[in-house]
């Protein structure tokens, strides 16, 4: 009886064991599982940039104002007859001031290389 008992508790083990850890297994199968759903995150994000670039293509075809909202922004033109207003927020750090001082270059060295002359 013990030996009908250990038998079968070993097949049940052999059974499990391709469900668990073989090819098609439950172990494989959550990995593909996250896999994708990392994909497919992946793949909205894509779609989201895709569709804000082809917003922005739209604009620009269409008409002016988002050429001179860049050309404004990251150019930093301006109209004519416009005058150009810059507000700094008083909270801003500021970088420490460079003393003004003028950096000149050291004397060069005198030439130390020694020639030899065969008569």
């Amino acid at each position: 009886m013990r030996l009908i008992a250990v038998c079968f508790i070993l097949l049940l083990a052999l059974i499990q064991y391709p469900l668990w850890l073989g090819k098609g297994g439950w172990l494989r199968v959550w990995e593909f599982q996250r896999q994708v759903a990392q994909a497919q995150a992946n793949n909205n994000q894509l779609k989201e940039r895709n569709a804000k670039l082809e917003s922005e293509v739209a604009d620009l075809k269409s008409g002016t104002d988002s050429v001179e909202e860049r050309a404004r922004f990251e150019l930093g033109m301006i109209k004519k007859d416009e005058v150009f207003v810059q507000i700094l927020d008083s909270n801003a750090i500021m970088p420490p001031s460079v003393p003004a001082t003028k950096f000149a270059d050291p004397a060069p060295a005198a030439n130390s290389k020694k020639t030899s002359t065969k008569h």
